[in-house]
């Protein structure tokens, strides 16, 4: 049980109606999970506005209410506390909540449009190679000093945020790591938290069915950086176009990486190869078992946080190239009978799907056709659905579109809308199977020895959501049963 008074530290009330002086026993933002002795902060969603909950709160037992409109009947029982931005203040009622647990903790978080996930589960494992207790949130899972704990969204809320972090400080954590969306930057999920350092991988064409335009979806990843303190650090991709972009307004050390342009931290391919890279790091050869240029970047800021955070470099070094990729992550399996490799990748992007395509390309070098099983979630960004199939032809022999998440629309839509982007010059590459495990089928039973099966889009994920509904799914498993 926390006092109200002590939990306000920090937040800028416009208003207090009753006193400060009382228990509170949890907070909730929604009235659902409102228990006695709750303080209900009214959110305005994207979906549901929580100031129309406001009264059900109070009848569930909530004694205090944060809020951006106070309701015009009162009661007398209840302290309202008027509020701006609710999910400003949700951010750091929690983080007083909880002890602020952040700031016992060395937190570093990673945005962008393609590599947090590698990126995040690349520097938890290197941490703890170093033998430190390490956090981690994640879209793969959440692990604390080496537990597993469920994952639902790329960034939980505030209050399951500092939660866990609470836990983390529990169990003697060192650092904690954790994949930053633009959905949480936009909605304040991390406001209240204390960052030792932000990493921004790159930006490309997603969420735009939230965010609505680039611009804006640019914008949510700049104001992590924006927010930082003079005390964190600040690292940027500098070959990405808006690398440059998230350090224009940060107050934190700013440092940069790079393959391409001079850099605070570079990196230069010598070797890309189906066993692994070999790469000129900082100045010292370096193998890792992950491939792609894409992981030499992941590689090369996962080295740059160990080296900012003041690890060893040979440590660093050392640890790094005994790590495998994430889960469904350029995860391939091999079947040594029919000569045919099988990728699994959670490419969604246009972008990611391309630079997973460009490294299989240049992997085979020639030999052998790449087939790809590819599609697109519903109820999400449909602009890029077109460019995603356009990107499968231009860069695979045979391309397989089908279904990924339809979650409420219809499968068959949604092909077609991918189909809208496929040229006509490319239509007999293409063919149209919505059942994915049949797709998946079909893909080995059309591969010849020497060709690579990329199915694309779910990764990690084990399950496919219909309807509201998560029914078991797992692409690696249906793939290996079918290759070996």
């Amino acid at each position: 049980m926390k006092n109200l008074k002590n939990l306000v530290r920090n937040i800028e009330i416009l208003e207090t109606i009753g006193r400060l002086d009382r228990p509170v026993a949890k907070i909730r933002f929604d009235s659902r999970h409102v228990v006695n002795d709750s303080l209900f902060v009214a959110v305005r969603g994207t979906q549901v506005d929580g100031h129309r909950f406001i009264t059900k709160a109070i009848e569930k037992g909530a004694r205090t209410v944060v809020c951006e409109d106070l309701p015009k009947e009162k009661d007398e029982k209840v302290t309202y506390i008027l509020v701006e931005a609710s999910e400003v203040a949700l951010g750091q009622l929690a983080s007083n909540f909880y002890d602020n647990p952040s700031d016992k903790l060395k937190l570093v978080g990673v945005t962008g449009t393609n590599g947090k996930t590698t990126m995040v589960t690349l520097l938890y494992t290197l941490f703890t190679h170093l033998g430190y207790k390490v956090g981690m949130l994640s879209t793969i899972e959440n692990r604390i000093a080496g537990r597993k704990v469920a994952s639902t969204h790329t960034t939980p809320d505030a209050v399951q945020i500092n939660k866990l972090m609470a836990r983390m400080v529990e169990k003697g954590c060192d650092y904690a790591f954790m994949e930053v969306s633009s959905h949480a930057i936009d909605q304040e999920r991390i406001r209240g938290l204390s960052f030792k350092g932000a990493v921004f991988t790159n930006i490309t064409h997603d969420h735009l069915d939230y965010h609505k335009t680039f611009k804006n979806y640019i914008n949510a990843k700049k104001k992590f950086f924006d927010n930082l303190p003079k005390s964190a650090f600040a690292l940027t991709n500098i070959d990405d176009r808006r690398g440059s972009v998230m350090l224009q307004n940060t107050v934190a050390k700013q440092y940069t990486f790079g393959l391409k342009k001079a850099a605070d931290f570079k990196a230069k391919i010598i070797e890309n190869t189906i066993m692994g890279l070999q790469l000129d790091l900082d100045g010292a050869e370096f193998h890792s078992r992950l491939i792609g240029e894409f992981n030499a970047y992941n590689l090369l800021s996962t080295y740059a946080v160990g080296i900012l955070l003041e690890a060893d470099k040979l440590e660093v070094l050392q640890a790094l190239s005994q790590i495998k990729a994430p889960e469904g992550r350029f995860d391939y399996v091999f079947s040594k009978e029919k000569n045919i490799t099988g990728i699994v990748d959670y490419a969604h992007t246009p972008d990611a799907l391309e630079k997973v395509l460009s490294t299989i390309n240049k992997l085979k070098a020639g030999a052998g056709a790449t087939i790809t099983v590819v599609g697109c979630g519903g109820d999400r960004d449909q602009k890029k659905r077109p460019i995603m199939a356009k990107v499968a032809c231009d860069y695979s022999d045979q391309v397989i579109l089908t279904s990924d998440n339809p979650r409420s629309e219809d499968p068959e839509a949604i092909i077609q809308g991918m189909e809208a982007g496929v040229p006509t010059y490319y239509s007999s590459k293409v063919v149209t199977i919505v059942d994915r495990k049949q797709a998946i089928r079909i893909a080995v039973r059309l591969a010849n020895k020497g060709d690579i099966i990329l199915v694309a889009g779910k990764g990690h994920e084990k399950y496919q959501e219909i309807k509201g509904e998560k029914y078991p799914f797992d692409d690696k498993k249906i793939l290996k049963e079918e290759l070996i």
